[in-house]
Formats: structure tokens, sequence, C-alpha cells
């Protein structure tokens, strides 16, 4: 079955970290490019970071970048989003997704149309 299934989520107070997985099952992980994305209660679907199919680079939104770390491992068929210096905004529900790419620039991240598979998402609570 051709699935991903984000796990991880919880509750963070500020300033703490959280560690999201998302297990891709049903396809050869490798020959993708990842990404996450998280929706805010009342907002629209927000890219944050993708990464290459091999690993080699990854993007992150302004919104993120220095705060959260994008990796995969191809072995375990597994991408993690770290996120350092939680803050009450970035309450959500985090969602990875496969992108139709193995690399790509940028901008091709940042296109919520890329993506043609997506897991049911994990919630993250951040708040004292």
């Amino acid at each position: 079955q051709v699935q991903l299934v984000e796990s991880g989520g919880g509750l963070a107070q500020p300033g703490g970290s959280l560690t999201l997985s998302c297990a891709a099952s049903g396809f050869t992980f490798s020959s993708f490019a990842m990404s996450w994305a998280r929706r805010a209660p009342g907002e629209g679907l927000e890219w944050l970071s993708g990464v290459y199919n091999d690993g080699s680079e990854t993007y992150y939104a302004d919104s993120v970048k220095g705060r959260f770390t994008i990796a995969r491992d191809n072995v375990k068929n597994t991408v993690y989003l770290r996120m350092n210096n939680l803050k009450p905004e970035d309450t959500a529900l985090y969602y990875c997704a496969r992108a139709r790419l193995r690399k790509g620039v940028y901008s091709d991240y940042a296109a919520i149309g890329l993506y043609d598979l997506w897991g049911p998402g994990t919630q993250v609570t951040v708040s004292s």
C-alpha cells in the first residue's frame, strides 16, 4: 500500500523541541524528493521544508529557517523534521508529502501542487 504516516507530534513548551518522523511504504522512497508542510487552525497549507531524493540538498521557508532541520534516511524509508525553539505560532497539523520530482529548485518545492501523496498528519501544539 502506497502511503505516508507521520508521527512524533505532541505538546511542547515554547522554546522546546520536537522531532517528527514520516514513514513511507509501497513505493521507491529514494526516487522522490520529500517535503513537510503544516496547516494552522483557520489557516491555509504552508510549505515548510524540502529535501532532494538523495538528501544532498535542503530548502526551508523563511518562517522556519534556522529553527527546523529536514533529513531523510533512504534505508529506513523515513523523512524527519527536527524542530527547535518552538513558538506558539508553530501550533499546527504537520504533514509530509511526496514530490513529483527528485531534485529541482526552491520555487518547485514551495508549490503545493508539486505533491501527489500526503500523510494524514500529526498534531503539534506549542503552549506553556
